[in-house]
């Protein structure tokens, strides 16, 4: 189904409220008290590194919050749409109010706003930016993230057999907003949200989209491996030569072990043997790993 274009074009709006809770605190701002303010429902950022929230702190202690948190009302309370970060922090310094920006919005426009202003934060990783520009394209098709993603597959197919609708349109103001085409997000970053999971804990941790990018192309008994050397400071050129050697490692033993089996099932090459080679070929037999014999007994192989 088709959402309505206005949905969309609520996005600019969004951002002028964002530069809006940017700036620093002036006389237009209200106070209200921390015991009053809770966390969004719809915020996508649920992790907050510990070691920059005590560094946040000791700056509020010193300085106070210097940029309002947005808020909107919710009841006799208020939802916080951007500035969690800040509301922990100012409680972990003692203080009792913060300065506060409130705007009427709705819900849908709460978590679109949170999801924007979570696209903004510096240490933004690959797979939170995939997350969050997924959640906003599932909110502007009115659809689950689920959905969404294959519908974005979809319409990368219509736009090539030249059937646009409506929703391509949508999602061409939604990435302009954005910085961004949706045709280039669906063809080159979509697809981390295949990459194993491994990987996407890496990524989460601080490794670079590219990097991971040349990991997954490795085979999975190599990922761990590779991981850790890119953590230990390997590049993506290093590791793109260690998956290259590997594969051709790889290739020239999957050729030798077909002429090893090839020669070895030719009877006739066993009778072409002496009485000794033939008792030293059973002698090497003997001595194979526990796993082939258990795996030849059983015709496995």
């Amino acid at each position: 189904m088709t959402r309505p274009k206005r949905d969309v074009n609520k996005l600019a709006g969004l951002l002028t409220i964002a530069a809006e809770a940017g700036r620093p605190v002036s006389t237009v701002v209200t106070s209200l008290p921390v015991t009053l303010l809770g966390p969004g429902a719809g915020q996508p950022r649920r992790d907050f590194d510990p070691v920059k929230l005590e560094q946040l702190t000791s700056s509020i202690r010193e300085h106070g919050v210097l940029q309002p948190l947005l808020v909107r009302s919710v009841g006799d309370r208020y939802e916080i749409v951007a500035g969690e970060r800040r509301w922990r922090a100012a409680q972990a310094a003692g203080l009792q109010d913060v300065p506060v920006l409130v705007r009427e919005i709705d819900a849908e426009q709460a978590q679109q706003f949170a999801l924007i202003e979570n696209l903004q934060r510096e240490n933004l990783n690959a797979i939170d930016e995939v997350d969050a520009k997924l959640a906003l394209v599932a909110l502007t098709l009115g659809l689950s993230p689920v959905a969404a993603r294959n519908r974005l597959t979809q319409m990368l197919r219509e736009r090539r057999s030249e059937q646009p609708s409506e929703q391509h349109e949508a999602l061409e103001q939604l990435f302009s907003v954005l910085g961004e085409t949706w045709t280039s997000f669906t063809k080159n970053k979509l697809r981390i949200l295949n990459w194993p999971p491994a990987v996407l804990k890496a990524v989460r941790a601080g490794l670079p989209f590219t990097v991971a990018g040349v990991i997954v192309t490795a085979t999975p008994g190599m990922q761990a491996d590779l991981i850790e050397q890119a953590q230990a400071g390997a590049g993506r050129e290093a590791l793109r030569k260690i998956v290259r050697e590997t594969r051709v490692k790889s290739s020239a033993l999957k050729i030798e072990r077909s002429r090893v089996a090839s020669v070895l099932l030719s009877e006739a090459w066993f009778r072409r043997l002496d009485a000794k080679r033939q008792q030293a070929l059973q002698d090497w037999l003997d001595r194979m790993p526990e796993s082939l014999k258990e795996a030849l007994a059983e015709g496995d192989l």
